[in-house]
């Protein structure tokens, strides 16, 4: 039997949903619906169903689409998808530069709106780096590292420009809203500009601990960082369960004033105080700590009865 017909053993099939497990692959790659069930296996991203029908149109020659659960896959279509890294990676390449005049569809984005966007994410390839086309059915020479190190740190050519990383530990919640019959199965959506994150879902529980780390480019033009809640649900769309947004200029601008916080002792550089205007319980506090910049951020989610989340936020400089 050729290679390229390798059947996938069960070792295989839960590397699969290894990787469908990844935080970036636990969202649609175009529209951010949760739980997608359906991949393009040569471009190496995981889209939901009613993006899976547009992918379909472009033809196999743009975007060869599986199911997760339904098709037999080949070992050589997982390595693909393996060394591609995921949605945030795959990305990076065909988001790199949105311009004026799109943007990107929603979880509840009308059939026309996810054809304008797809197409020409994946088919005219507009909104990649300038000078960069990706010609070939199989794209993962694209995405090996040294490029990819220089794509997304090297602004030009109209690309977005990042100055930093966040890297936020999403801790706990308390008294979260009942989405279902007496619990919820809450899972925390982070989105900063063009990314967006999912946490792990923990079933039945109202005072969920997830003590996950998730890591967000800071793009140079950065606006709040958005935090949402949702419940989900395994036959029905998932419920919101509040939300809130973050204003990360306060840590921005202290990392920077300091510099290289390893030169200091453990020490407050500044505060985000909460206000009427803001979801903050409690005045979040900006210290250096063993040389790092970090934020203890309490919040009240906003357009729910009830809930709360606690997170912890570290500034990175891109060279670290």
């Amino acid at each position: 039997m050729s290679a390229q017909f390798t059947k996938v053993s069960s070792a295989h099939n839960r590397r699969l949903r290894n990787i469908l497990n990844q935080n970036d692959n636990r969202i649609c790659a175009d529209c951010s619906a949760p739980d997608p069930k359906w991949a393009s296996t040569n471009i190496g991203v995981f889209i939901c169903v009613q993006c899976c029908g547009v992918h379909r149109s472009l033809g196999t020659h743009i975007s060869k689409v599986l199911s997760v659960a339904l098709d037999e896959w080949t070992m050589e279509e997982i390595d693909a998808m393996a060394e591609v890294g995921g949605n945030s990676a795959a990305n990076a390449i065909y988001e790199a530069y949105i311009p004026e005049g799109y943007s990107k569809p929603g979880p509840d984005a009308s059939i026309e709106e996810r054809q304008k966007f797809i197409k020409s994410k994946y088919e005219a390839q507009e909104f990649l780096k300038k000078g960069l086309q990706i010609s070939s059915p199989s794209f993962k020479s694209v995405f090996s590292s040294k490029f990819m190190d220089s794509f997304r740190l090297r602004p030009s050519d109209g690309m977005v420009e990042f100055i930093g990383l966040l890297k936020v530990t999403v801790l706990r919640g308390a008294n979260l809203a009942v989405r279902d019959m007496m619990t919820s199965d809450p899972y925390v959506v982070l989105t900063l500009g063009q990314q967006t994150i999912q946490t792990a879902v923990v079933p039945s529980s109202l005072n969920p601990i997830w003590n996950e780390d998730v890591m967000l480019s800071v793009p140079s033009d950065y606006g709040p960082l958005k935090l949402e809640v949702f419940d989900h649900d395994m036959l029905s769309a998932d419920d919101i369960m509040g939300e809130a947004k973050i204003d990360i200029q306060p840590l921005i601008s202290a990392a920077m004033a300091y510099g290289d916080p390893e030169m200091f002792g453990n020490m407050q550089i500044g505060k985000w105080l909460k206000t009427e205007d803001n979801a903050l319980i409690a005045d979040s506090i900006i210290n250096i700590v063993d040389g790092k910049v970090k934020q203890y951020v309490q919040l009240k989610l906003q357009n729910v009865e009830c809930g709360e989340i606690y997170l912890d936020v570290e500034w990175l400089p891109l060279d670290q």
